[in-house]
């Protein structure tokens, strides 16, 4: 069945040593308002390995029903003077005090990508994941989503990594995917990284890649402990404790 979600994807950058903290606020603390006001389902928060990305950042991602659902976010969030819901200003001010920015996209799953009740209910949550920024020439990103999906993800699984999704950036101008990865353990990630040659496993993926003049980035993240993929469940009000328990 072919999502019809839309998503927010989030690069939040951390200050200092807060990103447990942070994790937390964002998934016992935010996600049942977010899931109760908004219809907006956590699909994801994960920390990023800063050897492998910048540091320290988490990524977000937040499932909402379609642009309309997007839209009614939008305007229960800033149908106020401030710009912010008001019933949340704590959350914010407690919020401002473990991040210092960030920057956001909006994406369309590619067909074949799962909303995310279909992937918990599937066990699709795994060690660690590989979070990948790819972009081709304005209007190439559809062409390069089924790339992702016929030629990428058949080579990956022969090593046991899977596909979680495939995005497009919406509001610009179809050069940009993101693609996750799932991983089930580190020895098949270091066959995975070294069959990138071009007699390794992945060899048809980076020649498609390269006939595409594709360029990506690709980090490693880990799981918020009460992320959906880890716990099988959306976060609940009684997972919530005080930051200085976190």
């Amino acid at each position: 069945m072919t999502n019809s979600k839309v998503y927010i994807h989030e690069l939040i950058d951390i200050i200092g040593q807060n990103r447990s903290k942070y994790m937390h606020h964002m998934t016992a603390n935010w996600c049942p308002i977010a899931r109760d006001e908004r219809s907006q389902l956590c699909y994801g928060v994960w920390g990023t390995v800063g050897s492998t990305g910048r540091w320290p950042e988490v990524v977000n991602m937040w499932e909402l029903d379609g642009w309309e659902g997007l839209a009614a976010n939008f305007d229960h969030e800033l149908s106020h003077s401030s710009m912010q819901d008001p019933s949340l200003a704590e959350w914010w001010a407690v919020a401002s005090t473990l991040r210092h920015g960030g920057f956001d996209r909006i994406l369309e799953p590619a067909p074949w990508a799962p909303a995310i009740d279909e992937l918990v209910a599937g066990g699709a949550g795994s060690a660690f994941y590989a979070h990948e920024l790819l972009s081709v020439a304005p209007g190439r990103s559809p062409e390069l989503l089924d790339a992702i999906d016929a030629v990428g993800r058949p080579a990956a699984e022969k090593l046991g990594v899977g596909l979680l999704g495939g995005f497009r950036v919406a509001m610009a101008d179809d050069r940009e995917c993101i693609a996750i990865w799932t991983f089930p353990d580190w020895a098949t990630w270091v066959d995975y990284e070294r069959s990138w040659t071009a007699s390794g496993a992945m060899a048809s993926w980076r020649s498609q890649l390269i006939d595409l003049e594709a360029q990506f980035r690709r980090t490693l993240m880990i799981d918020a402990p009460l992320a959906p993929l880890r716990t099988g469940r959306q976060p609940q009000v009684e997972d919530r404790k005080p930051l200085d328990q976190v």
